[in-house]
């Protein structure tokens, strides 16, 4: 499977297979220039739900993260960009290997998660399967990115259990394949509008 992105005008623009990982980022590049800074994390993370502090630490600790290695052969820059296009560069250790090193979805391993964690719902997550899911993925001396993978599994677990404090294995997906983010911003903008 090939993907391919083409620039067009500075907007990012995906083939028809698309890679999942910068379809999963493309979210926050609000203005659609294939370049994300703080303030469009900041924008992308209200829009889903967050509040204010979680949206302003995030933007922040994830820009300062991923902006200098989606960026390689440009030094440092304080504006924290993130290069759309390089995403797959800025990976971070102890994921779930969901995604490879090209960004591209890995439907096997992304099936593992459940396979091996989902032991009460078969196709949902408890808080303590997800405990086990971050210890057993934790690579040793990965400080930062099982902080990392901590804060996005809790986040997301905040913000999409649903009424049984379940993390179901479609809203998983919908994060890996980034559909779940479009949603979320329309349930909360229908909610604002009633």
């Amino acid at each position: 499977m090939s993907s391919s992105v083409s620039s067009t005008g500075g907007e990012v623009v995906l083939s028809e297979e698309e890679n999942f990982l910068k379809k999963h980022v493309a979210f926050f590049d609000r203005n659609k220039d294939g370049i994300i800074y703080p303030s469009e994390t900041f924008e992308g993370l209200r829009a889903i739900g967050c509040g204010y502090l979680v949206s302003t630490f995030a933007s922040l600790f994830i820009n300062i993260g991923f902006s200098s290695r989606s960026r390689p052969g440009k030094g440092f820059s304080w504006s924290l960009p993130i290069d759309v296009k390089n995403v797959h560069l800025a990976r971070h250790g102890s994921d779930s290997g969901a995604y490879d090193h090209q960004g591209r979805f890995v439907p096997s391993k992304f099936e593992e998660i459940f396979a091996n964690y989902a032991k009460t719902h078969p196709d949902a997550l408890t808080n303590e399967e997800l405990k086990q899911l971050l210890n057993a993925k934790k690579e040793p001396n990965d400080r930062i990115g099982a902080l990392s993978a901590y804060f996005e599994w809790k986040l997301l677990q905040h913000l999409c259990q649903d009424k049984n404090g379940l993390l179901q294995k479609d809203t998983v997906r919908g994060v890996y394949d980034g559909t779940l983010f479009e949603q979320m911003e329309k349930q909360n903008d229908s909610k604002k509008h009633s």
